[in-house]
């Protein structure tokens, strides 16, 4: 079962820093713009290391930024190891206030198949290239994987009545931190979430390439030291815990007359769509399809017989099937429906594509069975911010 440790976290000194304007989102939901706004608010941001973009060495620049704010106490070690509890409460699309509790640790890697780390997506492979070139350099976990783990009670185990460490508010969403030091606390968490096997939720990316890192080091350094593991943030595999949201799909590159609702209707049964004050997603699970956003209007989009036989019960299975018929083009992955209207409205895309969210059931299902989805087909929401601890792996 997956080895999960306390470790000595590198924080910021929150008693001189806004952790708000510090932290960031995580790095692979950050625009040049985004990016830009976050250094402005605070030289310091954790995006100049998570996400260099300047110079002809970025990552090695980040490492060298990441070094100096340690030594100038930016960054501030903790005095032992600990687990890290981290709480986020956020009100949903439908305005109905969630809370998300977990504990980031240190939690051993292993390649599926070999131990009981499940993933559940495939990944891309230039995201998985560029956060090698980053761990190699820095030597540092900057942001948690998310595990999922169906340990029963593990949120009791984490519940405190101390004052937290740090408490923040940052889009919409408030971020709770507290440290756990005491060893019967931390013996309690090890050996709950070291009973059952843990579901990588977010993260598949920095996952694959940890293990990537840990065997260059085990080569290179005959052992992997605290390179045989990542910095994982666990939450407890249960629906009052989790959101999890669809990330849906824009089009760009196809030929300027290609009719692209004809080129869909072999897949699917075609009708039109109107937008209503209504949650969006809420009606696409109440209609049973996809929407297809194009200038000219919307089209929900309902998997005929032969689709729904011929691949997973997944939106994201299905369209694929789809695109795989379509000439070259390319595909953007989008959260958010307005974000999606927003791009077809602009001209930056010729096409959106809104999907229905994965349920939990089936992201057990598909770990378990040792298959994996399309990439980018869950969206957890809210997002843990980087930057709210690191760990070494020196």
């Amino acid at each position: 079962m997956p080895r999960f440790e306390p470790f000595i976290g590198i924080r910021y000194d929150t008693a001189t820093l806004d952790p708000a304007l510090v932290t960031a989102p995580p790095y692979d939901v950050i625009s040049p713009t985004d990016r830009a706004a976050l250094v402005a608010s605070a030289p310091q941001n954790v995006v100049r290391v998570d996400l260099p973009i300047d110079g002809d060495d970025p990552y090695g620049d980040a490492a060298q930024q990441f070094a100096k704010w340690r030594s100038e106490g930016v960054l501030v070690d903790d005095a032992q190891p600990s687990f890290t509890v981290y709480r986020m409460d956020a009100a949903d699309e439908n305005g109905v206030v969630r809370h998300t509790t977990g504990v980031i640790g240190a939690m051993e890697l292993t390649r599926p198949g070999e131990g009981d780390i499940l993933p559940h997506e495939f990944t891309t492979p230039k995201a998985k290239s560029d956060r090698l070139d980053l761990l190699r350099s820095t030597r540092s976990n900057l942001s948690a994987v998310w595990g999922l783990s169906p340990a029963r009670g593990l949120t009791a185990l984490l519940d405190t009545a101390e004052d937290p460490l740090c408490r923040f508010e940052a889009d919409g969403v408030t971020h709770s931190v507290w440290r756990i030091t005491d060893a019967e606390r931390i013996d309690a968490i090890r050996t709950a979430i070291g009973s059952a096997p843990i579901v990588i939720a977010d993260g598949h990316h920095r996952y694959e390439t940890s293990l990537a890192y840990r065997d260059e080091r085990r080569s290179s350094d005959g052992g992997g030291g605290a390179a045989d593991a990542v910095m994982t943030f666990v939450v407890e595999l249960v629906e009052d815990e989790l959101d999890v949201g669809p990330i849906h799909r824009l089009l760009a590159g196809l030929p300027e007359d290609f009719d692209l609702l004809a080129a869909f209707t072999p897949y699917f049964d075609v009708e039109a769509f109107a937008f209503t004050d209504a949650p969006t997603v809420n009606r696409l699970q109440e209609l049973g399809g996809l929407v297809l956003v194009v200038p000219e209007g919307a089209w929900l989009l309902r998997p005929r017989p032969e689709t729904i036989a011929a691949t997973r019960n997944l939106d994201s299975s299905r369209l694929d099937l789809a695109l795989a018929s379509l000439p070259e083009h390319a595909l953007v992955y989008q959260h958010g429906v307005e974000h999606i209207r927003s791009a077809i409205d602009s001209g930056a895309a010729q096409a959106g594509v809104l999907l229905r969210p994965v349920t939990i059931d089936q992201i057990i299902e598909i770990a378990e069975g040792g298959e994996k989805m399309p990439p980018k087909s869950t969206f957890f929401a809210p997002k843990p911010r980087t930057g709210v601890v690191f760990r070494s792996i020196d």
